[in-house]
């Protein structure tokens, strides 16, 4: 069903005039109905981790590697081989270049403003490293331990505190075989910097409950014909008690949709099979305790 069919269905069932078009019909109660049914699916999509919302992202790591000119004190860096993409999301690696430095502005095909000075002068190799992804554009929330490096096949760790990413970017010794990661700024930050091609994931919450044309996804009905992920039952009945609610009129509605949101939330992943059996012995080694190298070589 689409926005419409669910506020007229709504409407009948609760005996009050169905409307024949809803999105800019300016009638009071036409307007509520819409405004309380967006308001029903963005709770929903809130209140549980439904399936069909459930997205991967998945992103590659890029980078460049030219040569430049620094000259100490100055954070323009001249005589670039390249800067084709480069921008502020990119941190930069290299002789007289201090740490935690990024791109401030691309000048031309051949500089760059770094954000810092660097502290000597010099024709040097520097890495761009890009560091700041941005983030998908449905994006609500993420799926805990889904993140992997999935060209070295471990999995990052995080999210980091701002403690520890400010230690990460600032000690002495901070750099591990594993990426880390951060959400800051509305970017997927990584740490260290990656001078080279890994292919990278997630799994992710989109706010996008209500579908629009051709299936895009939004965070709102905006049309009529608009249809949304969720059940069309549990709409109808979530309209009806948000709408008596509303009204003063009690919740007649409130256990009907209970139990339709039972059995959504409980149709929409599935569950494991438990077993009454007493749970195996732990293995001596698994995904947990192995080591980051020199697997295999145990005692040599």
């Amino acid at each position: 069903m689409n926005m419409l069919q669910i506020i007229q269905a709504a409407a009948g069932e609760l005996g009050i005039p169905q409307p024949s078009l809803v999105v800019g019909v300016k009638n009071d109660d036409t307007i509520q109905l819409l405004a309380l049914l967006n308001g029903l699916g963005g709770d929903l999509q809130q209140d549980y981790i439904w399936q069909a919302l459930s997205k991967p992202y998945r992103f590659s790591t890029q980078f460049l590697t030219v040569t430049g000119t620094t000259t100490a004190n100055s954070p323009v860096v001249t005589g670039l081989s390249a800067t084709t993409g480069l921008d502020s999301t990119y941190q930069v690696l290299g002789v007289g270049v201090d740490d935690d430095v990024y791109v401030q502005s691309v000048d031309s095909a051949t500089q760059v403003t770094l954000d810092t000075p660097a502290i000597s002068s010099g024709t040097v190799t520097l890495n761009f490293c890009k560091t700041k992804y941005a983030m998908p554009v449905d994006y609500d929330r993420m799926q805990d331990r889904t993140h992997w490096d999935k060209t070295q096949r471990w999995e990052m760790l995080g999210p980091e505190t701002a403690q520890q990413w400010e230690w990460l970017k600032s000690g002495w010794i901070s750099t591990g075989p594993r990426i880390r990661w951060r959400i800051m700024g509305s970017y997927f930050q990584t740490w260290p910097p990656i001078a080279s091609a890994h292919r990278m994931g997630f799994e992710y919450i989109g706010n996008g409950w209500a579908l629009g044309a051709g299936g895009a996804p939004q965070s709102a009905f905006l049309k009529d014909t608009d249809t949304c992920v969720f059940p069309d039952r549990l709409m109808i009945t979530g309209l009806k008690m948000r709408y008596q609610q509303a009204k003063g009129l009690g919740s007649d509605f409130v256990d009907q949709y209970n139990r339709l949101l039972t059995i959504a939330t409980g149709n929409s992943n599935g569950a494991a099979t438990l077993s009454m059996r007493p749970s195996r012995l732990n293995t001596l080694i698994g995904w947990d305790n192995i080591p980051d190298s020199g697997f295999g070589n145990f005692g040599n």
